[in-house]
């Protein structure tokens, strides 16, 4: 029996790697370009992943391929800790300066969205020599171990893996699932059960959570966390490793909220593809650890800045953010029409481009996570990627890069629309 090359390799995959690692395609990625994707037969898929939110930019941009050729015939590693380069300085000069706030800011750079997100507690328990922290229901922060623990969402994520670090507490996220004022009580509660507000070192939140279904924060409840941390001294913390780098609409989320975070962690679309995240905050936190308390040896490799640094000019020279917002905004309108035809459409939200849809069972209030998976594979058995998201695994998210050529996106949009009408 004849078998094709990606049944080969799945086979290859099963023997070698394990199942914990989970893959959503049944294909290998031979090449990529923009927001295309071909596999190793040859077939060709419009990418609405984008590597989850990392290709903001789209695949092998001409300038960043430029930057990281540029950048090999230098040198590729050094350990910024060991001999450091002019390019790391400069690019956190950058987000210095293009972060929310004009306070003295500093950044140190990491390699993963969870490397940098734990490294944010550390800052933040420096600083305060405080040890708790307060995250919320349905939040996704990483992988590893404290990152997990703060994450929201038991499955697949926390299954299996506890016990997990001790002083850290969960609230209700105040989105359109919960209102302010039972999120106020609950941290209220916490205070009062579980741990005294003066022994908080950070409450960490996405501006728009990621894996818990595109929620959307209440503008509100960002001004009252802001107040809360204020009036407690704790340090406040923005996770944007999906929702920076221009994917809602403007450079960073907590633009919209008018709202400045102590610490803001980035990642993903930050390199285009290129492991690399940071923490930017204000200067006087960032510095609480002492010499040799933050770094890693591939933290800020060179290639990475590299990168950075072409993806920071090309979302100012063809003005991604803003093109995402009105992709973002026909996609929405898009699915709204598709309403009266596809009853499972319960909503439709998002920012910018960072556009979901949550699936309920007609008549009823039930997550409806069997559509989801159905209207996925119908996608993908047409050409599109896409990928879920939510407590329930009822929302398919968009990630489209926000380079994405109009021509391909209006048939990206003709191929959900058929997969949503036939699943």
């Amino acid at each position: 029996m004849n078998h094709s090359l990606n049944e080969q390799l799945l086979a290859r995959k099963a023997a070698a790697t394990p199942r914990g690692v989970g893959v959503m395609a049944p294909f290998f990625a031979e090449r990529a370009e923009g927001a295309e994707l071909w596999d190793v037969q040859g077939r060709r898929f419009i990418d609405f992943a984008g590597g989850i939110a990392v290709m903001n930019v789209g695949h092998g941009h001409p300038r960043v391929k430029a930057a990281l050729q540029a950048q090999l015939e230098r040198f590729t590693h050094t350990c910024y800790q060991v001999v450091p380069y002019e390019g790391y300085v400069s690019l956190a000069e950058k987000l210095n300066q293009l972060t929310p706030g004009t306070h003295a800011k500093k950044t140190a750079f990491f390699s993963t969205g969870a490397e940098a997100v734990e490294n944010a507690i550390k800052i933040a328990r420096a600083h305060t020599k405080r040890a708790g922290v307060i995250a919320f229901g349905g939040a996704f922060h990483g992988r590893s171990l404290f990152a997990v623990a703060l994450t929201g969402k038991v499955q697949p994520y926390k299954a299996g893996f506890g016990p997990f670090p001790p002083e850290i507490y969960h609230a209700p996220f105040p989105c359109h699932c919960a209102s302010l004022d039972e999120t106020k009580k609950a941290v209220a509660q916490l205070f009062k059960a579980d741990i005294e507000a003066s022994r908080v070192a950070a409450i960490v939140f996405e501006p728009v959570q990621g894996e818990g279904g595109f929620n959307v924060i209440q503008p509100g409840a960002v001004r009252w966390l802001r107040e809360l941390c204020d009036q407690h001294g704790i340090v406040l913390v923005a996770d944007e490793v999906q929702s920076g780098f221009g994917r809602t609409g403007h450079l960073f989320a907590m633009e919209h909220f008018g709202v400045v975070p102590d610490l803001l962690v980035s990642a993903k679309s930050l390199a285009a593809g290129l492991p690399l995240s940071a923490v930017t905050g204000r200067a006087e936190i960032m510095d609480a650890p002492a010499p040799g308390g933050l770094g890693g040896t591939y933290a800020g490799n060179p290639m990475a800045i590299a990168a950075a640094h072409a993806v920071i000019d090309i979302m100012a020279d063809e003005q991604l953010p803003a093109r995402g917002a009105r992709l973002g905004d026909a996609l929405k309108a898009r699915l709204e029409a598709l309403r009266p035809r596809v009853p499972q459409i319960h909503d439709v939200r998002g920012l910018g481009a960072m556009v979901a849809v949550e699936f309920r069972r007609p008549g009823g209030a039930e997550p409806d996570a069997d559509f989801t998976r159905r209207v996925q594979a119908q996608a993908l058995q047409r050409g599109l990627i896409l990928l879920s998201c939510g407590v329930d695994a009822n929302v398919l998210r968009f990630l489209f890069p926000l380079a994405v050529p109009q021509p391909v996106f209006d048939e990206a949009l003709d191929i959900l629309a058929d997969s949503l009408t036939s699943a």
